[in-house]
């Protein structure tokens, strides 16, 4: 499950870890700021257009015509090649998310607590992704959606599912439409970093609130 996430690195950031120059997309050393991520917004995705790497704000959710339930945010990496749900987008509409953390909630009782989680380098996140092409066009809610696995090594306790966060040096493979649809697949199972990359501790639980949007969304409570 990934239902709330964080971008508040700068793109100069994002594109610096891609190993993308400045003559290719247009840098911006400003924090993009957005704490607080939630579904049913806009955000920037990276994808490829006719050859080029673009930059587009897209909106989280997708629900073609004939869905007739809330939009769906998330899509298992297990059935997403295949399923009828998401096959056209996977072959022709694989975006990357680019995030600095994701949010989390644990039962603990009655209580849930939320968690925020990161790279342990804190290094900029790569979200997979798959959405409605092209994506400088508006689709209504036919957005995108984050492509999830199952959690192991520790952070099942927090949550049994996992956006897939691909390595940097497997972006460009992945975005690139001269990539099967077959080969993505592939990209997605060899290609995620593992568990054992991330790190993450308890947050305050304005969270759950999309008003709250400030840097202190992240900070952990007990102080460390």
């Amino acid at each position: 499950m990934c239902g709330r996430f964080a971008q508040y690195n700068s793109r100069n950031d994002f594109f610096e870890a891609l190993g993308i120059g400045p003559e290719e997309l247009t840098y911006d050393a400003e924090p993009i700021g957005r704490y607080n991520v939630s579904p049913g917004t806009k955000v920037l995705l990276l994808n490829e257009r006719d050859g080029d790497l673009k930059f587009d704000p897209v909106y989280w959710g997708y629900g073609p015509e004939w869905w007739d339930k809330p939009p769906l945010i998330n899509a298992r990496s297990e059935t997403a090649a295949t399923g009828r749900m998401f096959k056209p987008l996977w072959e022709h509409g694989r975006v990357i998310v680019p995030a600095s953390g994701w949010f989390e909630w644990k039962r603990d009782g009655d209580q849930k607590q939320p968690y925020f989680i990161y790279q342990r380098d804190k290094e900029p996140l790569f979200f997979l992704a798959i959405g409605k092409p092209p994506f400088d066009r508006e689709h209504g809610q036919e957005g995108f959606v984050i492509v999830t696995a199952a959690s192991n090594q520790g952070m099942v306790d927090i949550h049994d599912r996992r956006p897939l966060v691909l390595r940097a040096d497997a972006v460009r493979e992945w975005l690139s439409q001269d990539t099967s649809p077959a080969r993505a697949a592939e990209i997605a199972h060899d290609s995620a970093l593992p568990e054992t990359d991330f790190t993450w501790h308890p947050v305050a639980t304005k969270v759950g609130n999309v008003h709250n949007q400030g840097p202190d969304i992240i900070h952990c409570i007990n102080g460390s």
